[in-house]
């Protein structure tokens, strides 16, 4: 029979609140929490775990990988509970899918134990301090973001309606300061009136699970430039935020309707080519 070694694991889930502070760092939307953060431009969940090594191990070798160990262990379930506050819309949290269904939960845990460990740290008093990262994008998105509905297309413009070379767009940046906005997996933006201008509903899934429905960014010089969008998007003021969430983002009528008024502009919605910028 094996002998069982007794070790602690110092546990940090539960420290980890699930409405994170909005920190801003190099550029870059960052929703920070206790035992890791949401980087949204990047699209990357961070999660650090720390673990103690056996009271009495056999060497230190086996005392670090051990602590190693339950590291790995702790940092993959600060991961879990991040990724379940996840904003996927203005109505739902990640962990609102993973409660209704049990092929959701299960895929969320297998991406979550695929996380790579990008950093390991030994202590001087044994322990060992892992970070995991995962990405919202890909397996993740694949599994959260809603399937396209069917028979929904675009409505293109009429035939024969043509825009000059100077109002055809490669791409969409949203400028969203001053109006507390937040990011989301998948926001909307809409008219006056409330109609969709651009969602999950509008865009090839494809792109969507790839590269994000959008791109994040506090600088809206840096938005204007980013590969995304480049080389000649179309800036638009938001007006005011939509939703108790405060994901989904008013544009004016004559805004949307340089956006619908060509199927050039239409194609790039279509794939994602959206950078909204906040404060």
């Amino acid at each position: 029979m094996r002998r069982t070694v007794a070790f602690t694991i110092v546990v940090f889930v539960s420290a980890v609140l699930m409405v994170g502070a909005m920190v801003w760092a190099q550029g870059e939307v960052v929703q920070q929490f206790d035992q890791g953060s949401i980087n949204w431009s990047t699209g990357k969940v961070v999660a650090v775990g720390i673990g103690a090594p056996p009271s009495k191990p056999a060497n230190m070798a086996q005392a670090r990988a051990m602590a190693r160990r339950a590291a790995i262990t702790v940092a993959r379930r600060n991961l879990l509970e991040i990724s379940q506050g996840v904003q996927v819309d203005s109505m739902t949290l990640v962990k609102d899918f993973t409660v209704r269904s049990d092929i959701i939960r299960t895929s969320v845990q297998g991406v979550v134990r695929n996380a790579q460990v990008i950093d390991t740290a030994y202590m001087s008093d044994g322990s060992v301090e892992v970070t995991m990262v995962m990405s919202l994008g890909g397996e993740f998105a694949n599994v959260i973001l809603p399937p396209p509905p069917v028979g929904t297309a675009f409505p293109l413009p009429p035939p024969g309606t043509e825009m000059p070379a100077s109002q055809v767009y490669t791409g969409m940046v949203i400028d969203a300061r001053g109006l507390g906005a937040r990011p989301a997996m998948a926001p909307k933006i809409v008219d006056e009136s409330g109609k969709e201008i651009y969602g999950s509903a509008m865009v090839n899934r494809e792109f969507a699970v790839q590269q994000g429905m959008v791109g994040y960014a506090k600088d809206l010089s840096a938005a204007q430039v980013n590969n995304r969008v480049t080389d000649r998007p179309v800036t638009i003021k938001a007006l005011r935020t939509s939703g108790a969430a405060r994901v989904d983002v008013v544009i004016s009528d004559s805004d949307a309707a340089k956006l619908t008024s060509a199927a050039e502009n239409l194609s790039f919605l279509q794939k994602c080519r959206v950078m909204v910028v906040l404060d």
